[in-house]
Order: C-alpha cells, then structure tokens, then sequence
C-alpha cells in the first residue's frame, strides 16, 4: 500500500465509495432539506402554491413581454375589430339574413383568436417553465399542428354546455306548461342549480384539456382523459384557485375599462345622431381591449402552472426534469 494511503477500516468500508458524499449529505443534484428547489425558469419546480402560480403567471410575462404582450395585444385588435364592424353592420343593416352573418363572422373571429391566443400563450408558458427563450413564430409553429383538435375541442366543450343549459331551460318550460307557474318555480330553482354544479364540474375537469393537446399533442379523447385524470384528486383546489383567478382579473378589467366605459357613455350623450354613439361604443371598447390585453396572458398562465403542478403532484416531473438535466422544451412534456 502507498505511503500515507489511508488503510480501511476493520469493518465495513468506513468511507462513500468515490463520487457519493458521506452519510447525512444530500445525493448530488438534488436540493438539500431548507435549500431553495431547482428553480430553470419562472418557477421552483416543486409542487405550486397559490403564490407560486400567480407569481409564476406575471413572471413568464415578465421575462417574455414581446412574445406575449405583443402577440396578445395584435390578435384581441384584429378579432375586436372585425367583431365591431360586424356589430355595425348588424345595426345598420335592414336584412335579417346579412346581420345573422355579421353576427355569426364577430364569433368565428373571436373563438378562432381566443383559440390561437391561448395555444400560443400555453407554449410560452411551457417554454418558461424551463427557462427557454422563444419567440413568436417559434410559438405559432409549435400551435399550428394542433389548432384543429383545439378548435375541435372548444367547439365539443361549447356544444357540450349548450346542450346541458338547453335541456334544464326546455325542463323548467316543460313543468310549466304542464303544471303551471308554482310548480315549475319548485322544480325549475333546483334544477337549474343542478345544471350550473354540473357545467362547473365539466368546466373544472375539462380545463386542462387544452393544455394536453398542446404540450402533449393529444388527440381530443384523450386530452379530456388527460385533464380529467390530472384534476382528479385535488377538484376543490383546483376550481378554488380558477375562482380566485377569476376574480382578481375581474377587479383588474372593471378597473381599467369603467373609465373608457364612463368616457363613452359621456361622448354619446353630449353628441347627436350616429357619429357621436359609434364614437362612444369605440372609446368604450378600447378600454375592453385593454383590459383583455392584461388579463388574457395572466390567466393562461394560471390554467398553464396549474397543469404542471399537478403533474409535479401526479407524476413527479419535478424529479424526471431534474434526472434529463437539460431536457428539451417541448418533448418533456410528453413523457408520462
């Protein structure tokens, strides 16, 4: 034996084998008890807390504004402004038919860009999870196999809710026909109560879906498996956190858009004939727009960090990215 080698102990080895620390040190890579978790980009990846979510939701902004802002705000003009000239032309116009199909043209526009928004605000978000830069058209290139199953799925989701708000309506219409006026207010009460718990239990469970189709390019029945899936086991929490999403981005477009609301009311009152009320209804939605422009980017974040949360919860992915190193950002996520 070299001089000055240490010999081994009588027992055992007494020392880590090479590359391992000692007993009662963390294994290498991974964050000690009381140290901060791995943190790659805009959050730690552990599971979320509501802090976490909401902070993570601004900070992807944050550190992407011209991919998000800037896509946001072109795409809620072009879609606000097709949709107002198609509420003109519904006003100006005498023929049933031409104003249907002004109406009918302001919705395609606003689902197709309330669809594309959201695919491509997921992406970003993904992307920022990791801490990987990307830029608008790398965003739009990622989104535009899947805009199909997305249109899909948010069409089979809309028709989906249709058909439950109609059948409690039809119901309730029914009972009074048959039964009269009382009855109908004693049966119809509880029974479109039943219709609102269950468009919320379909919404809540469903609203991860999306985010499967563009992380993980599910087709449309397995996305509202998948969604379904993660959202299971922690429903209350989720639907929680949605509420409180909701509400907050609620006070922030009230607070931006009562302004322009109030400004426009003014311009229509103190004008005369057209000019002054189009006038009005325009400075009215520039504050709406605005509005959007803030709150759509915060709340697809939300949806976005909620998914990977669970997934962190479900599936440990914290540890799996952690185990790939520098994985790359858009395959990890379809690994189960």
């Amino acid at each position: 034996m070299p001089a000055g080698y240490p010999g081994r102990p009588a027992s055992g080895y007494g020392y880590p084998p090479p590359g391992y620390p000692a007993p009662g040190y963390p294994v290498p890579g991974y964050p000690a008890p009381g140290y901060p978790a791995w943190k790659p980009g805009i959050i730690a990846l552990r599971p979320l807390t509501l802090t976490d979510i909401f902070n993570g939701a601004v900070a992807y902004v944050r550190a992407n504004p011209k991919p998000t802002l800037g896509l946001t705000t072109v795409i809620i003009l072009i879609s606000t402004v097709i949709g107002f000239v198609s509420s003109l032309l519904m006003a100006s116009t005498d023929g049933t038919l031409q104003a249907v199909a002004s109406g009918v043209t302001g919705i395609l526009t606003y689902l197709l860009a309330t669809v594309l928004l959201s695919g491509m605000l997921t992406v970003i978000v993904g992307r920022s999870v990791l801490g990987s830069p990307i830029t608008a058209r790398q965003a739009w290139q990622r989104i535009r196999p899947r805009m199909l199953t997305l249109i899909g799925l948010t069409l089979l989701e809309m028709a989906a809710a249709a058909v439950v708000a109609a059948a409690a309506v039809l119901a309730v219409i029914g009972i009074a026909h048959a039964a009269g006026g009382v009855i109908a207010a004693l049966i119809g009460i509880p029974l479109v109560a039943c219709a609102i718990a269950v468009l919320a239990y379909l919404g809540n469970s469903l609203v991860l879906a999306p985010v499967a189709v563009v992380l993980e390019d599910k087709n449309i029945p397995d996305a509202i498996r998948r969604s379904a899936g993660l959202v299971r086991g922690r429903f209350w929490r989720t639907m929680g956190i949605l509420l409180l999403a909701g509400l907050a981005v609620g006070f922030v477009a009230s607070a931006i858009s009562v302004p322009f609301s109030i400004a426009g009311s003014v311009i229509t009152l103190g004008g005369q004939a057209h000019a002054p009320t189009v006038g009005g209804t325009m400075v009215a939605t520039v504050g709406q727009c605005i509005g959007q422009i803030i709150i759509t980017p915060f709340l697809a974040g939300v949806v976005t960090l909620l998914y990977v949360d669970a997934r962190i919860r479900s599936e440990a992915l914290d540890f799996t990215l952690l185990s790939r190193g520098a994985p790359d950002p858009d395959s990890v996520w379809l690994g189960r």
